[in-house]
């Protein structure tokens, strides 16, 4: 009996500590941590990140991989960087949370970073105050870093004399950004520190031979391009001219040449000045200037990389700019009375029919793009031949410095249908040996794959995957013949093209092509078109694709073994699968109740990170290797997590979409439901919403709910899956979502009088319009929604600077018809036409800035409902875009959006806001 009552008592102990289990406060959602800036050493031993709470100061984290442990740690470390070598790791130690809320924006700009470097045999650390940027030799022996204080100006420059003015006036001016500091060479093992004045530009050479330096006097008479020889440590000048200036520097891999982009101060006109593409080579002490086409040059922002195999260096260049107009200002007495002089400082934009681009898109592109657009050439040291890749009739490639042939693409035929079509491209081959271009296809917006030989394409268009071959022209519909398998995306419900499901890759020499379909990966013979089915995921509903891919390999060998992710799209378990290309052999490797994905390999070394994760479990790091055969875990940055409630384990729900579609959602009842129990339900959604079954929440604040902070204070989460009719998107989505809510009142856990919904964007336009058609829901939180279609079609989405118009004819909002085809569909599904049908309390957030809708259309929402006399609040976040950006509007719509459901669907007393809200009183 003694021993019966000691079970009993031990039983009532566990339960009541699983009792005792606190609930998530907003508070404790600051300490959860995630992992940025990780990266792995080379060889595979070492791990570094930066463990970041959502709030509050982070910590740098290096780990050994052979025993798992941590192994050193910086306070406040962040991007960690590894020599090549592994030798030693680097972290950039940012000021204090603290400092940086504290202090003004004067005493803000004097915060300096630290650069802390570890030694991961030793794991002692060296500290470098002040580090602007720094660069570390592979062999682990060298640093280079600048310190980031500017050099002092001459202090002839402060005196104001006749002859400093005059010194002043003839000073070659750099650009006003271009900045001066003092450049440290350190060794790392014996500490000799080099110190170089005066240090604009530099590039340490990867085999820590030396370094490419530009230094600039005060006045710019004396700047010269050098290299410091660490060997001799001697500097020899290479260039040595008054203004002259650096762009882009870049080493070959082996270190024995640098290219590097000269240009002159002395033209202050920045877009106009020329850069003259230079190659210096250690060994022959050589500099040799790179022809480029007649007429043609490079400009300060040009880019250079070097090919791996150091055979290749691909440069940018671009036409003789137009003359610059000179502008035309009041000079003298006359100039006041000058039509032409008057009307010069005018502020007009002109609008034409035929303009390309809106002015807004125009501006934007010119700003990002077109302003300092420049065309990819490729110098080949073979042969010491240029050959130009793009030009201003195809105008992007897509680079890979190790392909024989590259992707290109022109958007240019398509600026003005992009206004309502959507965006669409023509794309093309080019060969990198002699620049000779080949159609692929025309008007096309999914992207196209190009073989690694060049000699074919293959793309989806009209509901199939086509191949082309390059050299006869000839197309042919692949996908036709194959008819068990599904390519045409089945859950396409825009009115666009159907994009598919895409590419998984080629064989190496381009003898096959690797095609998705729904469930698998189908392999087409490129020259009898015969095709193979790779996976058995029809079979399970199981959909598999290529989760790991070396992005330096042009192709999978005939024996490579591809490491797969399996997603089945029934039970929503992530798996990881092995399939070996030359026996068909497939495998599942890493499965469970959970979703498993590969996060990275190291780059000279048999080691994979993964994550294994569930709404339990966060998704810490793991090591394995290519077998993916006993995983052994890393790290564990949020220990905390298992002592609050959290949670019932996700489970699916079934229920029908508006045609009558199988439909599901994940559902995650309160951590201390028990059956029977009819609790209060936030819904969230925007479209599908299931595969996230075994996703851990994010835990952070913004403008959706915390699952956790929910699920741990007595409400159920419910993500389902959304569909949609084109022409009817609001009164589709709404009775999917009547449907889904009605399944969760069928199955006895939601409260019928205690469900809400929250979403944003486009789901914050759905759930402004459900409550204009129904009074199930009891509440409604809304983010940025669109509530008069009539009005947003023609809007401008301000970051873009593109017309909302192809939003509705073809993308998202899924009209599928202009404004005048078809007005009476822009207004059966805007909220604001049926705001007098709102019975549902409903709390509207809009950032004032956002640049995706305008927040005129909370505004008008709001009115309407005004007008009527509803019951609605809007929240005008100021500053802000289309997601909230500020840590304190973050927390604050957090806890507003939760003080509202607790209102409205616990019956809790309503927090004054909600009642009356608040006065505009600022104090000055």
């Amino acid at each position: 009996m003694k021993f019966n009552l000691s079970l009993l008592g031990l039983a009532l102990l566990c339960a009541n500590a699983h009792a005792a289990k606190p609930n998530l406060e907003f508070s404790d959602v600051f300490q959860f941590k995630s992992a940025e800036g990780t990266v792995l050493s080379e060889h595979g031993q070492f791990l570094g990140l930066s463990a970041q709470p959502y709030r509050g100061d982070g910590e740098g984290q290096l780990y050994d991989l052979e025993t798992q442990k941590l192994i050193a740690s910086v306070e406040r470390g962040t991007k960690p960087t590894f020599s090549k070598n592994g030798a030693w790791v680097a972290y950039t130690q940012v000021p204090s949370l603290l400092a940086k809320e504290t202090n003004n924006k004067e005493e803000k700009a004097k915060l300096k970073n630290t650069l802390i470097l570890i030694n991961t045999e030793t794991l002692s650390q060296l500290t470098f105050d002040a580090a602007k940027d720094f660069q570390l030799s592979d062999n682990g022996k060298w640093l280079a870093y600048r310190h980031d204080m500017e050099e002092n100006k001459s202090q002839d420059a402060d005196k104001d004399t006749p002859e400093t003015k005059e010194k002043v006036e003839d000073a070659i001016k750099a650009d006003k950004g271009d900045k001066t500091y003092t450049l440290s060479l350190v060794n790392l093992y014996t500490q000799q520190r080099i110190e170089l004045e005066n240090i604009a530009q530099y590039q340490l050479a990867p085999n820590g031979t030396g370094v490419l330096i530009n230094q600039q006097s005060t006045d710019g008479k004396d700047n010269q391009v050098g290299f410091y020889d660490l060997t001799s440590q001697k500097q020899s000048s290479l260039i040595n001219e008054p203004g002259v200036t650096l762009g882009a520097i870049a080493w070959q891999p082996n270190g024995k040449q640098v290219a590097f982009y000269q240009g002159n101060y002395v033209n202050d006109d920045i877009r106009r000045r020329q850069y003259q593409l230079q190659l210096w080579s250690i060994e022959q002490n050589g500099l040799k200037t790179i022809a480029t086409t007649d007429n043609w040059f490079s400009g300060k922002t040009a880019t250079l990389t070097w090919s791996d195999d150091n055979q290749r260096l691909y440069f940018d260049t671009r036409p003789q700019l137009e003359a610059k107009i000179k502008e035309k200002k009041y000079s003298d007495e006359s100039s006041l009375y000058d039509f032409d002089t008057i009307r010069a400082q005018k502020g007009l934009k002109v609008w034409h029919n035929q303009d390309p681009e809106i002015k807004p898109r125009e501006q934007i592109t010119w700003k990002e793009s077109r302003r300092d657009k420049h065309f990819k050439a490729v110098f080949h040291i073979e042969g010491e031949r240029v050959v130009q890749l793009e030009t201003p009739e195809v105008a992007s490639v897509s680079l890979n410095t190790n392909a024989a042939f590259l992707l290109a693409s022109d958007d240019k035929p398509y600026l003005k249908q992009t206004l309502y079509e959507g965006f669409y491209r023509d794309y093309y081959a080019v060969n990198i040996s002699n620049g000779e271009t080949k159609s692929i296809v025309k008007k096309i917006q999914a992207v196209p794959t190009l073989s690694p030989t060049g000699e074919h394409a293959a793309y989806f268009k009209h509901d199939h995957v086509w191949l082309k071959s390059l050299s006869s022209g000839k197309e042919t519909a692949i996908s036709k013949a194959v008819k068990q398998a599904i390519f045409a995306d089945d859950r396409h419900d825009y009115p666009m093209p159907n994009e598919g499901y895409g590419f998984a890759g080629w064989q190496s020499d381009g003898s096959t092509l690797y095609v998705y379909s729904k469930y698998d990966i189908w392999a087409f013979d490129t020259q009898t078109l015969a095709a193979k089915r790779l996976t058995n995921g029809y079979q399970s509903q199981t959909q598999y694709r290529v989760e790991y891919k070396d992005a330096d390999k042009l192709g999978f060998s005939d024996t490579e073994r591809l490491i797969l992710r399996a997603h089945n799209l029934q039970n929503k378990q992530t798996h990881i699968a092995l399939l070996s290309l030359d026996t068909g052999k497939l495998e599942t490797v890493l499965n469970g109740e959970a979703r498993f994905d590969v996060i990275t390999k190291a780059k000279n070394a048999d080691r994979f990170i993964i994550t294994k994760q569930d709404y339990h479990t966060f998704p810490d790091f793991w090591v394995t290797n290519a077998n993916m055969v006993s995983p052994k875990r890393v790290t564990n940055l949020n220990p905390q997590q298992g002592t609050f409630a959290w949670g019932q384990k996700p489970e699916l729900v079934q229920y029908k979409g508006f045609d009558g579609e199988d439909l599901q959602g994940v559902l995650i009842k309160p951590a201390d439901y028990k059956q029977g129990d009819k609790v209060p339900v936030v819904i969230y959604f925007y479209r599908y919403m299931s595969q996230r079954m075994y996703d851990f929440p994010k835990m952070e604040l913004n403008h959706r709910p915390n699952f956790p902070m929910f699920t741990s204070n007595g409400y159920a989460i419910f993500l389902p899956d959304i569909r949609f009719e084109i022409g009817r998107p609001g009164p589709s989505s709404t009775q999917t979502m009547i449907n889904a809510a009605q399944a969760l009142i069928d199955m006895g856990v939601a409260h019928p009088d205690k469900i809400g919904l929250q979403g944003h964007s486009w789901a914050g336009y759905q759930s402004a319009f459900m409550v204009t058609q129904t009074n199930m829901f009891k509440a409604v939180v809304s983010g940025a929604p669109v509530s008069n279609m009539t009005s947003a079609y023609s809007g401008i989405r301000l970051k873009s600077g593109l017309a909302r118009q192809f939003q509705y004819e073809a993308m998202q909002s899924r009209i599928g018809k202009t404004l005048t085809e078809a007005p009476e569909l822009y207004i059966e599904n805007s909220p604001v036409f049926f705001a007098d049908k709102v019975n549902t309390p409903i709390l509207i957030m809009f950032g004032d800035n956002d640049g995706a809708v305008p927040w005129q259309e909370g505004i008008q929402y709001y009115l309407a409902l005004r007008r009527h006399d509803k019951d609605a609040i809007l929240l005008q976040y100021e500053g802000e875009p289309h997601h909230l950006k500020k840590f304190p509007n973050q927390v604050d719509f957090s806890i507003r959006m939760m003080e509202y459901f607790d209102h409205h669907l616990k019956g809790k007393p309503a927090a004054d806001w909600i009642i009356q809200g608040e006065k505009y009183q600022p104090e000055s």
